[in-house]
């Protein structure tokens, strides 16, 4: 009787412990130290890394090997601005009215599908219709699969400014919309619109500091908030830890958002070297989203493909931003990886690495990015952004060194996310 009570405590025991994934890495990026070293092994347990060890160690059993000896293994990467709901097209400014909020979600799958398979196990979505945050809800829940979500919900912008969502309606479809709908007027209805994105469930507010590009608004530079709007969305954002960011594309807008507190400017295209100061002594990031800029320019000289109205800007802003980049991580702007896809096909965010070397940028450098920088950014640096003891087993692998090959992040052959294979 006491045998089988040994026994049963035993077989209990072996039931209650979780099984060991052992990862051989040929190479490791180590973002911490800022070095790639060579032929360690990752032991993950459920969705944590418990181990980093020297050499290919004895896999006991009941565990499990993944052998990644021929490649280099990095940490996760983070990219800080997409738009998961829509993809590039040449319908595109028709689809609200074709689309219902369902088939916007089955494509937003799609698109996160994809940008997980591309070795982007995070993402900062800088806004949608909403449908952002329930794809996020999702994926937590396992119910689809995709890349871990930090939602704006619905971008802020101003009347008539970039992202109201009525621009270019006729007139009976216009309305007037409000801070509900992410369009304010003044400090008081800029605090509402925040206090409604955290009650939707954002986990970050955007807002639209200048013109844009592609919304059939005239000018794709000029200022559309006042800095006491902007620093009312701010204070709000920050009450509830929330972190802010903000399209811009002209010069004085971006000035206007870091003064107000604004933490990362996306774009920053017309950017002046007073404005390149003001963000260091802000301590304010850069996301420069070269990748859609290029797009964009691309996309431009093809007939019909953009509104009338869109083609000029996209012409005039989309080939500036590499330039504006270079200039600004020179002058030594806090970067911080962020490519626009949705404005470009989802899944070839990794082509932006190749765009920040080719000015001057280490490869280590960028990959820190997207990894170390903007889980800081976001405050989860104690989980994520790095593969060390005790961090969520979020990994992937490519087949060359991509300090020494910057192009091999383009085609990632191993994604873990969260302890879970999910491209072998």
């Amino acid at each position: 009787m006491k045998s089988l009570l040994v026994l049963s405590v035993l077989l209990l025991s072996l039931t209650l412990s979780a099984q060991q994934t052992y990862i051989y890495c040929g190479n490791l990026v180590n973002v911490k130290k800022g070095e790639v070293v060579s032929e360690k092994t990752i032991i993950v347990e459920e969705d944590r890394i418990v181990e980093v060890k020297d050499g290919f160690v004895d896999v006991p059993e009941n565990s499990k090997l993944i052998d990644l000896s021929s490649s280099t293994v990095l940490p996760g990467l983070f990219d800080m601005h997409v738009h998961l709901e829509s993809e590039t097209s040449k319908d595109n400014y028709i689809k609200p009215f074709t689309l219902d909020e369902a088939d916007v979600a089955y494509e937003a799958q799609s698109h996160a599908r994809t940008t997980l398979m591309a070795g982007f196990t995070s993402v900062r979505d800088l806004g949608g219709t909403g449908v952002n945050s329930s794809l996020r809800d999702a994926i937590n829940k396992g119910l689809v699969m995709g890349p871990r979500i930090y939602s704006a919900g619905k971008s802020i912008a101003t009347t008539g400014g970039h992202a109201d969502p009525t621009n270019g309606y006729k007139a009976d479809l216009m309305g007037t919309p409000g801070p509900a709908d992410g369009v304010i007027n003044g400090t008081a209805a800029a605090r509402e619109a925040v206090r409604q994105r955290y009650k939707n469930g954002s986990d970050v507010i955007k807002i639209t500091a200048t013109g844009g590009v592609l919304s059939v608004a005239k000018s794709g530079q000029n200022p559309q908030f006042f800095e006491d709007e902007i620093r009312a969305i701010v204070e709000t954002a920050n009450d509830y830890g929330m972190l802010t960011a903000a399209h811009a594309h002209g010069d004085k807008g971006m000035q206007r958002a870091i003064k107000a507190g604004i933490k990362t400017i996306e774009h920053g295209t017309l950017m002046s070297e007073e404005t390149m100061e003001l963000m260091i002594k802000h301590d304010t990031y850069l996301v420069p989203t070269i990748t859609a800029g290029k797009s964009v320019a691309e996309l431009a000289e093809i007939e019909g493909y953009y509104p009338d109205l869109v083609v000029p800007k996209a012409k005039a802003i989309g080939p500036k931003l590499q330039n504006t980049f270079e200039k600004a991580y020179k002058k030594g702007v806090n970067i911080v990886f962020g490519t626009d896809a949705g404005v470009f096909k989802h899944g070839n965010n990794a082509k932006e690495f190749g765009y920040m070397v080719e000015v001057g940028m280490p490869a280590m450098e960028a990959i820190q990015s997207a990894t170390l920088i903007p889980a800081k950014l976001l405050n989860v640096e104690d989980l994520y952004g790095s593969i060390e003891e005790g961090k969520m087993a979020d990994i992937i692998a490519v087949e060359k060194n991509p300090i020494q090959n910057i192009s091999t992040l383009r085609n990632v052959i191993f994604v873990m996310k969260g302890g879970e294979v999910v491209k072998p």
